[in-house]
This record gives C-alpha cells, sequence and structure tokens, in this order.
C-alpha cells in the first residue's frame, strides 16, 4: 500500500497551540532569533530533535509503573538483560543520557595531544572530545559532501583517510576509532556493514579499539538490511548484533532508538576500562546500577530497546522521513539526498544563493520556516560547527593526502520525533516548506551578537541583517 499508516493507536492526546504570523515574529526576535530559545508553546510542529521527544507505549508506562527505586533493583537487572541479549555486551553502564556516556568515555582515554577519528563526530561528542583536550576529526567518504549523489551509505568512514591518519600521527595518539551511526551530522546517512567490517579490520590491525556512537543503531540496520547486497533476508536483530559484535565498545543516548524521553548507556568489553568507567559513573552520575536515572526509567528503556527493532516499527519510522524528503523535493527545495533515518536535511546553501556563508543561510530558512507556520528545526553548519574550539587541522602533518573535512555543508535538519506526528501533520510541514520557496527572496542573513565559548548553537544570539 502507498498510504503510511502508523502501527499504533492514539490514546492520550497533547494540545498544540495555534499562533498566528504576527504573534510568532515577535516570539522569533524575542529568542534572538535563535529557535532553541523558543518555548514549546509557541511551536506547533517541533522538528527541532528526535532526541527525547518521541512518545512512549502503553507498555514503557506500564514498566514505569513497575520501577523499584532500590540500590541494586530488578529493574537494572531487567535492562541490563535486555540490553546484553541485543549487543552482546556484558558490561552495560547506565547514564543520564548519551552526553554523559561520552564525557565519562573521553575523560578516560581523551587528553592533550590526542586524536579521535570518526566518520563524522555529531556536535556533543565533539565537545566532549574537545573538552578533554584532544582532537576530533571526521573521516567521511567523498560522496558524503556532495548533496545530491545518491550512494546507499553516504555515512561510511573513508577507510583509506582512516589508515593515513594512523600512518601521519602515530597509533600511540589514537586512543580509539569511532563510527556514527547512522551518521547525523552527515545527513543521517547509514553505514554499511561491509564499510564497518573494513574499519574493524584497520583497528585490529594497529591494536586501536573501535567504539560505535550507535544513537540510531536500529534505523541504521534497517538501512542495512534494504540497501546492501547480501541482507535482505537477515533480521533486523542479527544485523544489529554483528554491527555490536564489531565493536569493543559504544555510547548509546537512548533518547533516541531507545525510545525514551531520557536515558544514555555505555558499553564496554574491557575490564579495566569498565573499572575506571565504573569510578567516574558513580562519581557523577550515580551508583553502577541506575547511573543518574531512576528505576522506572530504565523500565521503559528496556521495553525501548525491545520495541525498536520490530520491522513494522522501522518501516513506518523510516517511509515516513522518506515521504517527507520526496513531498519537498517535489516542491522545489533541494535536500541531502537519499532521504537519511530520522531527519530530512534541507541544503539551505543550495536553497538561499543570495545568502553568503557569513551570514548563516541554515539559520535563514530555520527562521524562515518557524514564522510560515511555527515549525522548529536546528541548523546543521556553520553556526552548530563554526565555533568549534579545537581545530582538527592543527594535528595534521603538511603531507597528508587524506580528505578532512569538518562541516562543507549548510544544512537545515527536519528532525522526526519518534510515534508524535500523523501523516496530516507532516503534509502541514510541506505544505508550509512550499510557501517557504515562493518567498525565499525574503530569507535575510544573520550576524552573531552572542556567542557562548562551547556548543554556541544553543544559547547564542543574532540579529537579522
Amino acid at each position: 500500500m502507498k498510504t503510511i499508516i502508523e502501527p499504533f493507536r492514539i490514546k492520550s492526546v497533547e494540545p498544540i497551540r495555534m499562533t498566528s504570523p504576527v504573534q510568532r515574529e515577535k516570539i522569533l526576535r524575542d529568542a534572538g532569533y535563535n529557535l532553541f530559545l523558543i518555548r514549546a508553546d509557541d511551536v506547533i510542529v517541533d522538528l527541532l530533535t528526535d532526541s527525547g521527544t518521541g512518545a512512549m507505549s502503553s507498555e514503557q508506562w506500564a514498566g514505569i509503573m513497575r520501577g523499584d527505586e532500590s540500590y541494586a533493583a530488578n529493574s537494572f537487572y531487567r535492562f541490563q538483560d535486555r540490553i546484553s541479549e541485543l549487543t552482546g555486551f556484558d558490561h552495560v553502564l547506565p547514564t543520564h543520557q548519551g552526553r554523559a556516556s561520552e564525557r565519562i568515555l573521553f575523560e578516560l582515554v581523551g587528553g592533550p595531544g590526542k586524536i579521535v577519528p570518526n566518520n563524522a563526530h555529531f556536535d556533543t561528542t565533539r565537545a566532549n572530545v574537545e573538552h578533554s583536550g584532544a582532537a576530533a576529526v571526521n573521516l567521511p567518504i567523498p560522496e558524503a559532501v556532495e548533496p545530491h549523489a545518491r550512494h546507499p551509505f553516504k555515512g561510511n568512514m573513508n577507510v583509506e583517510s582512516l589508515e593515513e591518519l594512523i600512518d601521519d600521527v602515530g597509533v600511540e595518539r589514537i586512543p580509539l576509532v569511532m563510527v556514527t551511526i547512522t551518521n547525523n551530522s552527515g545527513g543521517g546517512q547509514p553505514v554499511s556493514l561491509e564499510n564497518l567490517r573494513a574499519v574493524k579490520k584497520v583497528c585490529r590491525h594497529h591494536g586501536l579499539p573501535l567504539f560505535l556512537d550507535a544513537c540510531r543503531f536500529a534505523e541504521n540496520a534497517y538501512f542495512i538490511k534494504h540497501r546492501e547486497k547480501g541482507m535482505s533476508n537477515r533480521s533486523i536483530r542479527e544485523i544489529v548484533r554483528e554491527m555490536f559484535d564489531l565493536a569493543d565498545g559504544a555510547t548509546i543516548s537512548a533518547k533516541k532508538d531507545g525510545l525514551v524521553n531520557i536515558g544514555g548507556l555505555l558499553l564496554v568489553r574491557d575490564e579495566e576500562m569498565l573499572r575506571r568507567a565504573s569510578n567516574l559513573l558513580i562519581l557523577t552520575e550515580g551508583f553502577v546500577t541506575y547511573g543518574g536515572l531512576a528505576g522506572r526509567d530504565l523500565e521503559a528503556m528496556a521495553q525501548g530497546f525491545e520495541e525498536v527493532v520490530h520491522d513494522d516499527y522501522l518501516a513506518y519510522r523510516i517511509r515516513s522521513v522518506e515521504y517527507l524528503g520526496e513531498k519537498l523535493m517535489a516542491a522545489g527545495i533541494p535536500i541531502l539526498e537519499p532521504p537519511g533515518g530520522h531527519a530530512i536535511y534541507i541544503n539551505a546553501a543550495e536553497f538561499c544563493p543570495h545568502i553568503p556563508r557569513d551570514q548563516f543561510p541554515g539559520q535563514a530558512v530555520v527562521c524562515g520556516l518557524y514564522r510560515i507556520g511555527g515549525i522548529r528545526s536546528v541548523e546543521i553548519g556553520s553556526v552548530m560547527f563554526g565555533g568549534s574550539t579545537k581545530s582538527s587541522d592543527a594535528v595534521l602533518t603538511p603531507h597528508s593526502k587524506r580528505q578532512q573535512t569538518g562541516q562543507p555543508l549548510e544544512l537545515v535538519r527536519l528532525a522526526m520525533p519518534r510515534r508524535v506526528y500523523t501523516q496530516s501533520h507532516i503534509d502541514y510541514v510541506i505544505e508550509s516548506a512550499g510557501e517557504l520557496v515562493l518567498r525565499r527572496k525574503e530569507l535575510r542573513g544573520l550576524r552573531m551578537i552572542y556567542e557562548p565559548p562551547v556548543l554556541r548553537h544553543f544559547t547564542a544570539r543574532f540579529e537579522e541583517i
């Protein structure tokens, strides 16, 4: 069937406050043209992030009522068993969210002079690497920066570049290699099993641990099943297990493919790293059996990690995002192709050629969508990545032939919360975007009038030029 049907029924609803264009103009100005600073009540359709914004199932809410708040409670062991069954990792440390897992990991392995390669670090990952004193290096494949290239796995790491980096800087400066699945800052694009195996081969040869930033592991597995040769007859669970079997550790924000509103994980195999990570967890998060969470959160996470690998859920999820991308392209809006797993990324530089990059064309599109339809989205380009505190260029040797890129694209991400919006909501977004096409020449560049020292996109303020 062509019609996208949500594989669930709606039991509880949350009202949406409708705003007028006049109201939105004032709201936008008062927020310094930064949509992170706009109250949720003033947003009609919220596509700012898919992190922690999803709707939980009746079984997850039932789990919340089962939650045991004792130390070493049964809620933790149910959660641990579910994660171990799914990933094969015996050592599971809960944290309050993914960036807490990242902070613990890079406090252990980072430091001045260290280099952490990735297919593409996302914002908090890069920030935690750099906060430790290390440098974050992105190693995407060439197709990743070609917006209209239809490569099925544009999230892949450039394996040749990884080998060149190791040869250039020396294995002793690289504490681990990380691969983000799916590749969020690269358009939600998946990573193939073939690529993960190749990266693992390089890591094994040089004695380097391979870690996954596995926030959207289930969506990545779905793409592998449907795009990679020889994978169509394998189950999602089998593919997920092989991805994790290739890894020595992982950080996961359960606010994505864990289908919960709060929670994260740090997975490790090394016993010594487990001991050191546990000590840090107790110091900064909580005991090792709750990690900054309540027992009820662990119950909801355990059920979420079960539901996310269901075929009907993933088919609905991926097709819904694809539907949005197809309709935006038909309306004349350039996007990063092919559509990603959790979001559609508008190519703002192509959409607004009259706005120079130093005037943040992505932020101009974000403001335009809010003005027209009360739609909240997020810029992923010069605002988000332009203020990075440590340039990876400083750690590269002059003779390196490797393609090394930070964030060459000016994108606007429309991130789809899980199980929240119906097709009519998405049709409203499409209609609003079509109106933006007609008014694109009215979009104005911006200048930043306040910039915090790290992760500037969250609290920066702008004025229109």
